[in-house]
């Protein structure tokens, strides 16, 4: 059976967590704080906090901003349950918007008409690792100014929406030149399991908020509030006569280890490889459904931007979302794991007892019906490139 996305653990990795371990320090230190300065370089961005999720990270930048009852934040409706879930979180009410058809990223348009004075941040998904288009978006945020009412100190420093980037899938794509992590207020990366690149969990927010505010004194904030408000972390309470702490709020439990941390050292410093590896399969499989006229392919690079390969969404015209699901079936009949990316929000139990209509983001059910989500990892070979695409082929020509 071919996998779904299975993490790259070899020997290197090993060898890095076993480090670690007999280190003696496993908690937050050196291996977290030096991961942090890599993704600075990688990103070209201010500042960078590590994390034990990219959920964690999502709702800190919520609470840091004020975000609370009654507050509407716009994000896609095609998006993973964590985007919202951190909105309800906070008590503010997830207003979702609809996509495009084409890159599966949020409208533009769709975000203009949801816009308020209740709006305190828009959430851009980075959808299979494609960027969103930002710089429509900060010059949108601009433009509606004037219907911003801000709500405590970081909101009145703004003055307008916040553009927090859920990158989540996106690691080391590019918009304009420039690699994601760079280009909204402040971004939040996934390194779970399955993504590109993994700390088996963990997340990361980059800091690139412009004057007054100072991103290296939000980090500090940051690091307090992610460590139940201690003012210290272990690695600072470690030196020689500094055992005295204070907790200043009652802060948050989700600081990254350096166990996970010393696993992203090694993905980082390889990931240009990694990134190479799934630009090959993503391209393998654009030649060979190219041949389909059933097939719709997504993209992957425009003037603009180039993605992070992280997915391969294929899309079958002509089927219905039963179709699709029977398609799906068949393709693991033939041994090869596919996914769905993803179950739109709207269409989940929790936010549909909430009133929550897919009939609201049409574009969004529609992209979802049909969509296919094919294995991308970095060790699979030419032989199992080709059972997959054998497999969708014949499942596809078996249903239509």
């Amino acid at each position: 059976m071919i996998p779904f996305s299975p993490p790259r653990v070899d020997e290197e990795t090993i060898k890095a967590v076993t480090e670690v371990l007999r280190s003696g320090w496993i908690t937050t230190g050196p291996k977290t704080k030096l991961f942090e300065k890599e993704i600075v370089q990688y990103c070209n961005c201010s500042n960078v906090l590590c994390l034990n999720s990219a959920t964690a990270g999502l709702e800190l930048a919520l609470r840091w901003y004020g975000v609370g009852e009654g507050d509407e934040v716009i994000l896609p409706a095609y998006t993973y349950a964590a985007t919202a879930n951190v909105v309800m979180h906070c008590g503010a009410i997830p207003v979702l918007a609809d996509v495009n058809k084409d890159d599966f990223n949020i409208s533009l348009t769709s975000i203009e008409k949801k816009i308020t004075s209740k709006t305190k941040v828009i959430m851009p998904v980075d959808f299979g690792g494609l960027p969103c288009d930002y710089g429509a978006i900060m010059a949108l945020v601009t433009l509606q100014k004037s219907k911003f009412i801000p709500k405590g100190i970081n909101q009145e420093k703004l003055g307008r929406i916040m553009v927090l980037s859920d990158a989540a899938h996106s690691f080391g794509a590019t918009y304009k030149g420039k690699r994601t992590g760079s280009l909204a207020d402040i971004s939040v990366f996934s390194f779970h399991a399955v993504k590109n690149l993994t700390t088996a969990e963990g997340g990361a927010m980059t800091f690139n908020l412009h004057a007054p505010f100072n991103n290296s004194e939000i980090y500090n904030e940051l690091c307090i509030k992610s460590l139940h408000g201690q003012n210290k972390d272990a690695l600072a309470k470690s030196q020689k006569g500094s055992w005295r702490y204070d907790i200043v709020e009652a802060g948050y439990k989700c600081n990254m280890t350096d166990i996970v941390a010393a696993i992203g050292l090694v993905e980082l410093k390889r990931y240009n490889d990694t990134l190479a590896k799934r630009k090959y399969i993503v391209n393998y499989y654009q030649k060979a459904f190219s041949l389909h006229e059933w097939a719709e392919l997504p993209v992957f690079k425009d003037e603009q931007r180039e993605s992070s390969y992280h997915l391969f969404p294929l899309r079958i015209k002509g089927v219905d979302e039963k179709k699709r699901d029977n398609i799906i079936q068949k393709i693991f009949d033939k041994d090869v794991s596919v996914n769905v990316h993803f179950i739109p929000l709207p269409m989940l139990s929790f936010y549909k007892g909430l009133h929550y209509k897919i009939s609201d983001t049409p574009v969004t059910y529609e992209n979802y019906s049909r969509e296919i989500s094919l294995p991308v990892y970095y060790d699979l070979t030419d032989e199992q490139l080709k059972q997959v695409v054998n497999a969708v082929a014949k499942s596809v020509e078996e249903t239509l």
